[in-house]
């Protein structure tokens, strides 16, 4: 049983990849297009295959002891060169001939995805979007968007696991609420204090943790929020053209974390219906997960690395919405500059308020 899929347009033979604008399959040769779904029988295998079987190791190659640990070498259908990847990657490009192919056992039997958000932005958009995300930064440095240059630019299915799950939350505020009033020449304040608590049961669908040890996960959670009505069952199909990862971390030891990201979700939710004080100060909060059952999904992303100075920056785009996440450099001179006018309006507007103030005494 091959563990590689190329997939090949039934007109011409040539390679055939999943475009985001048409979301259909296309050849890029003749130009023909089909749906994802005629792809379908590709996949028919996945159940049976057993996750990451023996791999297509070419007979005349020799490595030195180690120097495979957690690697695996493929062997490409159409020019025979060798891929080399990690245990991770469940799709990726063949390096001599450039066609995209999809390792087939990563995705394999209990580690075939629930679902897939395809890609529906293009290289092209990403590229513009760090150039318009770039643009209108006061602190950038002014050198940075013109002699920066783009090392790496590639489409991921990163891996997510998608959470359902219950909630029970008791919490308890100090809350505060005051008045004041003046008799003769003098200004009284009273201040009355409330302990207020908030209690219930809240549902959660869908929190997505992101599987993958090599994307960091704030910057995961910074792309959010991803259209789940858009999801498809799982293909191999969709892959194809892109990078895409399996899972590293499992559901289980992603608990912790949606544990902590319905945490905050929930003390936000009773935190806004606390009104009407003037101040509130959470003295105690306990918030349990309860029945947290999750399903395996792919999302996609863009990432981008720059280089400036000998440093390199990594961004991000969520290949569905748009959304453009990264950090960039501070320029020394435009820091400088920027907190002088800030320190000369501070200092104008202290003066304007002496000088009214001045007025009407």
């Amino acid at each position: 049983m091959s563990n590689i899929i190329e997939y090949k347009c039934p007109n011409c033979g040539g390679i055939v990849e999943f475009d985001a604008t048409t979301q259909k399959m296309v050849c890029p040769y003749c130009d023909t297009t089909f749906d994802v779904a005629a792809m379908l029988e590709k996949d028919e295998e996945l159940n049976n295959q057993k996750p990451d079987e023996l791999f297509d190791q070419g007979p005349e190659t020799t490595w030195d002891d180690g120097e495979t640990d957690n690697m695996s070498i493929y062997s490409c259908k159409s020019c025979g060169g060798e891929i080399i990847v990690d245990d991770t990657t469940g799709a990726t490009h063949c390096p001599f001939c450039g066609n995209p192919v999809v390792l087939t056992s990563r995705f394999a039997g209990n580690l075939k995805p629930d679902y897939v958000i395809p890609f529906k932005l293009t290289k092209e958009q990403a590229t513009a979007s760090l150039k318009k995300f770039m643009s209108g930064k006061k602190l950038l440095p002014k050198l940075f968007s013109t002699q920066s240059h783009l090392d790496e630019i590639k489409g991921v299915y990163v891996p997510f696991w998608l959470f359902d799950a219950d909630a029970s939350a008791n919490i308890n505020y100090h809350a505060t609420r005051s008045r004041m009033w003046r008799s003769g020449n003098r200004e009284f304040t009273e201040t009355s204090h409330f302990r207020v608590e908030r209690g219930g049961h809240l549902g959660f669908e869908r929190v997505p943790v992101d599987g993958s040890s090599k994307m960091d996960d704030e910057m995961m959670e910074s792309l959010e929020p991803f259209d789940f009505g858009e999801a498809k069952p799982f293909q191999t199909a969709f892959l194809s053209g892109y990078m895409a990862d399996k899972y590293d971390v499992s559901s289980d030891d992603s608990i912790n974390r949606v544990n902590e990201r319905v945490k905050r979700s929930s003390e936000d939710i009773f935190r806004s219906t606390v009104s009407g004080y003037g101040t509130v100060v959470t003295e105690h909060s306990s918030v349990q997960l309860q029945n947290p059952k999750s399903k395996y999904a792919l999302y996609p992303v863009w990432l981008l690395t720059t280089t400036y100075e000998g440093k390199q920056y990594q961004f991000a785009m969520n290949g569905q919405t748009g959304k453009f996440v990264g950090q960039m450099p501070v320029g020394k001179r435009e820091y400088w500059i920027w907190r002088m006018i800030y320190t000369a309006g501070f200092a104008a507007g202290i003066w304007l308020l002496a000088l009214i103030f001045s007025y009407l005494m």
